[in-house]
């Protein structure tokens, strides 16, 4: 666990290299959402729901707080705020693609969560939801595909409410020479194929997620894009020896209120 960086230059984050275009990303997703949690599940040896659950801990939300999980896609991160705060704190999950929702739908309706979790369809650089509202907002390995990274974080700190809590889970590199270089092999070889055999799609969908990964910004980068976004405190932890990290940053109290711009709520 680090500490937020104490520079205040600029840090920006590089140009992708990858195309992650709104159609592109919403369709790439489209594609893949009848295997995605199976492929989940089967590429991290079901851990990808270790780290959810290690994020409302760490994270957790307040009786009656309202939580927003932004890319939600299947609704996992929703659901285990759901299990955390038993049903104490009313739940939004917001995606832009239709398909991912309607999994994330099936599965809320099966847990007989649907009178706690609401979801919405919306773009994260631009969601239809008020500013200052939300006692937890959170990322599941979302925010790697936004267009614009800093246009997505700057909606996450639009939507919390000031003393509230922006979590941000997301791939990450581990250190040390052996582990690194095997995780590399097998993150750049191993997994597109294997994802590319059990969801065959257009888009070479798992060839883009390593890309996206690794061209992301991580550790003292990403706390210094959190920093400039408004956000506080800031610490990351590193889960299983780095292939995640967790960044948690809390909304300064003293921060302006921030009018909704037009066609928001």
């Amino acid at each position: 666990m680090n500490a937020a960086p104490t520079e205040t230059e600029t840090l920006a984050p590089p140009r992708p290299s990858v195309d992650k275009s709104a159609e592109r990303v919403r369709g790439m997703f489209a594609s893949i959402a009848r295997r995605y949690d199976l492929l989940n599940r089967l590429l991290s040896l079901r851990i990808d729901q270790h780290w959810r659950r290690v994020t409302t801990k760490l994270v957790p939300p307040r009786p009656g707080e309202p939580v927003l999980d932004c890319c939600t896609g299947t609704a996992d991160l929703a659901l285990a705020y759901d299990r955390a705060g038993r049903g104490g704190s009313p739940i939004v999950g917001a995606d832009f693609c239709r398909p991912m929702l309607e999994i994330g739908s099936r599965k809320i309706q099966a847990r007989r969560a649907s009178g706690r979790i609401r979801l919405v369809e919306g773009d994260a650089c631009r969601l239809p939801l008020p500013s200052n509202h939300f006692g937890v907002v959170t990322v599941a390995f979302g925010l790697r595909n936004v267009a614009d990274t800093a246009a997505g974080l700057a909606e996450l700190v639009r939507v919390a409410r000031p003393g509230g809590q922006v979590a941000i889970l997301e791939f990450s590199r581990p250190r040390g020479k052996l582990l690194g270089g095997l995780y590399l092999g097998f993150f750049r070889q191993v997994l597109p194929r294997v994802g590319q055999t059990i969801a065959p799609n257009a888009y070479q969908a798992y060839a883009y997620l390593p890309q996206s990964v690794l061209e992301f910004p991580e550790g003292d980068a990403m706390l210094a894009l959190m920093s400039q976004q408004g956000l506080s405190d800031l610490v990351e932890h590193r889960l299983t020896r780095g292939i995640a990290t967790l960044y948690v940053g809390t909304k300064r109290a003293d921060s302006p209120v921030q009018d909704p711009e037009p066609g928001r709520p």
